[in-house]
């Protein structure tokens, strides 16, 4: 099968839509820059809300992280802000007719931030360290599929997967490095993308300066980037008060009202599930009748008009309503509003008349987590739940409640690529990214069966039958796809939204004033 019908396959597989929080799915700017022409040069800075989990692109998990290395690196290919995959190291691709091999043709003369043009044995190295090839051990679970890289000559390279998979294009994202660097790209990491690696402070923040010869013509605009760590919202809102901030996102209702004369607040959707999530193993939300009670107890409603002033969309699955091929709404199961009585008679029947205390843990650094978290206790709170919140730093939240998933429930986001498999894999019994520990033997016979089938009909049929198990079964209290509400100096333009979690600095320029 040629790449162009591929393509095409492929785009029946992921319509996806770029939709904006304002009403007429239009990103709308406070200030218009459209007449002005890009300019070069010049530093910014970018506010981030946590530090970083790796320098290493196959070993690093937090969206958090992703969204920075972006500028770093690049794979054979990568998205764009439509969310369609566009060629990067790989100049063009063919896949087989029964989907078991891919063939890329690398583009000519891309150099790594060292000065070296990447090769073969480059791409090869990268793919089998990530696939897990070299020392059995998988870094990137998007490529575990993957059997054999052989080069056919300095510029085509072959990948061999055990099984067809109608979303596996979109693992070969995964950063190319360079051959035998392994290690070395904790200490200083080297890709090809818009921006090279320049320095690193735990707690502080990454400066990344301009590829001077990066393969794409005429970008990047800027210099540098500082990506600044602001882990209070408190501190972060007032150095976006004092312009010492040029970019951050994720802003709460409250500070997109505080900022929208002093800053461009611009508006996407996010690709992020937010969720009460729940550990299964953890009494007394082992019992499903005390995890349905939880989630009739919150008014979703009301949670998406406090924190993100109604611009989000609400879930009660984990899939995101821009793979709208996919996407099922479930939100009539559980209803958008509280249902107090029916949440209390859950919890009686479950043995809990008089409720029972519940630790919420959330990223103190994410003030919308933790705003969301203030209504939730007071929702809980009117079914006999005492619940309270506890904040956590985000390494050590990372470490005690995400990896070593030590919690009872916990008010997070996760993020999603462009697969309608990203988000729903990690609620298999024995995903390693299972960190709310959900079990269920026919959600796994289900979703084994969308992942191996190459009918787009019949996969989305089984991913709608994913959602319909999680959501019975209450894995946990689903709540909204957050609007991603950005704050944008207003001598900058160029900024664009992905349906990825990404900051892609390589377009953001100056306007002349």
């Amino acid at each position: 099968m040629k790449k162009r019908l591929f393509g095409l396959f492929l785009s029946a597989l992921l319509t996806m839509a770029v939709l904006s929080g304002c009403t007429d799915g239009t990103v709308e700017p406070s200030v218009d820059h459209s007449s002005k022409e890009p300019t070069y040069g010049g530093s910014v800075v970018v506010g981030i809300q946590q530090d970083f989990d790796s320098l290493d692109p196959h070993k690093a998990t937090a969206a958090g992280t992703k969204e920075v290395l972006f500028n770093i690196f690049e794979g054979l290919v990568k998205p764009d802000e439509n969310g369609n995959l566009i060629n990067a190291i790989a100049s063009d691709y063919t896949v087989s007719e029964d989907g078991l091999t891919y063939t890329f043709t690398l583009r000519e003369n891309v150099k790594f931030h060292n000065g070296n043009v990447v090769t073969a044995e480059d791409v090869k190295y990268s793919l089998e360290r990530a696939a897990g090839l070299l020392d059995g051990t998988p870094l990137v679970s998007t490529l575990r599929a993957v059997t054999n890289v052989d080069i056919i000559d300095e510029q085509t390279v072959q990948v061999t997967v055990g099984s067809a998979n109608a979303e596996q294009i979109y693992g070969f994202v995964t950063a190319i490095i360079p051959a035998g660097s392994g290690e070395d790209e904790t200490a200083n990491p080297v890709g090809t993308g818009p921006f090279s690696y320049a320095s690193y402070k735990p707690q502080e923040g990454m400066i990344v300066k301009k590829h001077e010869e990066y393969w794409q013509e005429g970008l990047p605009y800027l210099d540098e980037v500082n990506f600044k760590i602001v882990n209070s919202p408190d501190s972060a809102l007032l150095e976006l008060q004092g312009h010492t901030i040029d970019v951050y996102a994720y802003l709460t209702d409250s500070q997109a009202n505080i900022l929208q004369n002093d800053y461009q607040v611009l508006a996407s959707a996010s690709n992020v599930v937010q969720a009460l999530f729940l550990n299964n193993a953890v009494a007394p939300l082992d019992d499903v009748r005390v995890r349905r009670a939880i989630c009739y107890a919150l008014d979703r409603d009301e949670i998406n008009l406090f924190v993100g002033g109604g611009r989000g969309t609400l879930l009660s699955a984990g899939m995101l309503p821009t793979l709208k091929d996919y996407y099922v709404d479930l939100n009539d199961v559980y209803g958008t509003a509280d249902d107090q009585q029916k949440a209390k008679d859950l919890l009686t029947e479950a043995g809990y008349p008089d409720g029972f205390d519940l630790e919420i843990a959330i990223p103190s650094n994410y003030e919308f987590h933790m705003q969301t978290g203030e209504v939730i206790v007071e929702q809980l709170k009117a079914v006999g739940i005492n619940a309270t919140i506890r904040g956590y730093e985000w390494n050590a939240w990372l470490e005690q409640v995400y990896n070593g998933r030590e919690y009872a429930a916990t008010i997070s986001g996760i993020t999603s690529d462009m697969t309608p498999s990203y988000l729903l894999t990690r609620f298999q019994t024995d995903s390693s990214k299972n960190f709310i520990n959900f079990s269920s033997p026919e959600y796994d016979d289900i979703f084994k069966r969308a992942e191996n089938t190459m009918d787009l009909k019949l996969k989305a049929d089984y991913y709608a039958q994913a959602q319909k198990i999680l959501c019975d079964l209450a894995g946990s209290a689903f709540i909204q796809a957050p609007a991603n509400q950005t704050a944008v100096s207003k001598n900058l333009a160029g900024y664009k939204f992905y349906p990825v979690y990404v900051q892609d600095m390589s377009t953001v320029y100056f306007v002349e004033q």
